[in-house]
């Protein structure tokens, strides 16, 4: 009987040692399989370099570093076990959504199926109706699913208490499309083309919040508000041909600011229109209609339309923040992009007429 029971023990005692060992393996196989997830769900771009003669190990405590992977020794595992090859050297586009499959097949330059990684390339100067024809040819929203969330003031307002660099003025029912003006144009990378135009939202604004972070001291000094900055950076943007004239275009709008002059920008006017630059000219009866966005009108004397008229850059951006002082008031751009300014009407149209005679006067 002693015997008997010895041996049931021991039995026992072997069962619960392998119930323990392959309790532990199941935990170690859903924490290898959890380490091997994004770091993040939502689209938070990061550049990584790669230097020459670097290796996938090597790398590993600067992927952890830039919080591109969960844990630096599942990724090592997941290395020994597939053995990657051809990782290039360089700065690479990665991003905290990834996993750690879908990192390395990028940092061995290949090309993601369409259901994994999407890229979206938003470039300065476009408009909100442009802005969501790009978010409905690229993922699987609507145009519509954007203008929706523009007019939704509760969604607003969150997004105003959740950015610093946001207030009350984007709730304005007179603006054609909230929000414009403030999603930063880049290139950015989301987990598949389900993506919600929120996550595209807030993404953009994530950016524009950090490229902001800079310039808060003069932006708070200015007699003008970010939201009027923000909208003059936008007529800039469309006006200035290179970016090395525009703080100075910037200056010119200033001085008409503040001499009361209505700004006289054909740009706004056709936003005003809800009329592209490249789809047609425009009717006499829009160019003198007045609204909040037409600058040509002398009901806009000394200011500024209600809201930007697209999504400018950081150039543009710095140029309305930090403005070049001058004593001009007009500015005019021949066809190879040099920009003139001049203090008086007789001069702005002395140098146009030269412009014309010497073949560089830009045409349409």
């Amino acid at each position: 009987m002693a015997k008997r029971r010895i041996k049931s023990s021991v039995k026992k005692a072997l069962f619960g040692f392998l119930a323990f060992v392959i309790f532990g393996i199941v935990i170690l196989c859903f924490l290898y399989q959890l380490g091997l997830k994004p770091v993040a769900k939502k689209s938070s771009p990061v550049e990584f370099k790669v230097s020459t003669g670097e290796t996938y190990l090597t790398i590993a405590k600067n992927l952890k570093k830039q919080n591109l992977i969960k844990s630096e020794l599942v990724y090592k595992i997941y290395v020994k076990m597939h053995k990657p090859t051809n990782i290039k050297a360089g700065t690479f586009s990665l991003n905290q959504n990834m996993g750690v499959k879908t990192l390395i097949d990028a940092l061995k330059g290949e090309s993601h199926s369409s259901d994994q990684v999407v890229r979206i390339t938003f470039p300065e100067g476009k408009n909100m109706r442009q802005i969501a024809k790009i978010i409905a040819d690229k993922t699987n929203n609507k145009e519509e699913d954007l203008f929706s969330l523009l007019q939704n003031q509760n969604y607003l307002k969150e997004l105003v208490n959740k950015y610093w660099f946001l207030d009350d003025n984007i709730l304005n029912t007179k603006l054609y499309y909230s929000l414009e003006g403030y999603l930063f144009p880049d290139t950015y990378e989301f987990q598949n083309t389900n993506v919600t135009t929120k996550e595209i939202i807030e993404t953009m604004l994530d950016h524009m919040g950090k490229k902001l972070e800079a310039y808060q001291s003069d932006i708070k000094s200015s007699t003008y508000s970010l939201h009027q900055m923000i909208t003059l950076a936008s007529i800039v943007e469309l006006e200035a041909s290179n970016s090395n004239e525009r703080a100075g275009v910037a200056g010119v709008f200033y001085n008409r600011l503040t001499a009361k002059w209505p700004l006289g920008s054909d740009v706004t006017t056709y936003y005003a229109a809800k009329v592209d630059l490249s789809e047609r000219d425009l009717y006499q009866s829009e160019l003198n209609d007045y609204n909040d966005y037409n600058t040509r009108s002398s009901k806009m004397a000394g200011k500024l339309p209600i809201g930007p008229i697209c999504n400018p850059g950081l150039d543009s951006l710095v140029a309305a923040i930090e403005p070049t002082t001058h004593q001009y008031y007009y500015f005019v751009a021949d066809k190879n992009k040099k920009t003139y300014f001049s203090k008086t009407d007789k001069e702005h149209v002395k140098t146009v007429e030269n412009l014309k005679k010497e073949g560089l006067w830009y045409e349409y």
